[in-house]
């Protein structure tokens, strides 16, 4: 559901718990080359990678289960458009695997209020509040033949 390739694909599985429920798990491996760099020796996945996170597996999540997002199409595909709150509790090392909780409220026909919950070893590492929006594929220069299938 994803249009997302390489190593900015960082969601590793999405389960739909409810229509406005996911769960998805990522994990960034130590020898990422940009984890290299942040911070030499002592590779941390950064923040923006974890809002990013939560908003992929938002995206997905939507246009999976959500009726509204679902009754859009395949020609739709969800965005992050703000982030509202984010509050880290400890850094998330290379190599960790994260747990991603996200439950959307809908804010629009084509919006949505995220909340999200980054858990590592059961241990909150992070809370986010964003806003998805499903936007027209075509708006973004992209093809309808790039989603990866859900499974």
């Amino acid at each position: 559901m994803l249009p997302h390739r390489g190593e900015i694909l960082f969601v590793r599985s999405l389960t739909v718990l409810e229509h406005d429920r996911f769960q998805g798990h990522a994990l960034w491996p130590d020898d990422l080359p940009i984890l290299q760099g942040h911070f030499p020796g002592m590779p941390i996945v950064p923040g923006v990678f974890l809002i990013e996170a939560v908003a992929q597996v938002a995206g997905a999540g939507m246009l999976v289960g959500d009726p509204y997002a679902r009754s859009m199409g395949a020609g739709f595909v969800g965005v992050l458009a703000g982030v509202r709150k984010c509050s880290f509790k400890r850094p998330v090392l290379a190599g960790e695997a994260v747990v991603i909780d996200a439950t959307s409220r809908q804010m629009s026909s084509t919006g949505a209020l995220v909340t999200g919950k980054v858990t590592v070893h059961g241990d909150e590492v992070a809370t986010v509040e964003i806003f998805v929006v499903n936007v027209p594929r075509g708006s973004l220069g992209m093809q309808p033949e790039g989603l990866l299938q859900a499974q």
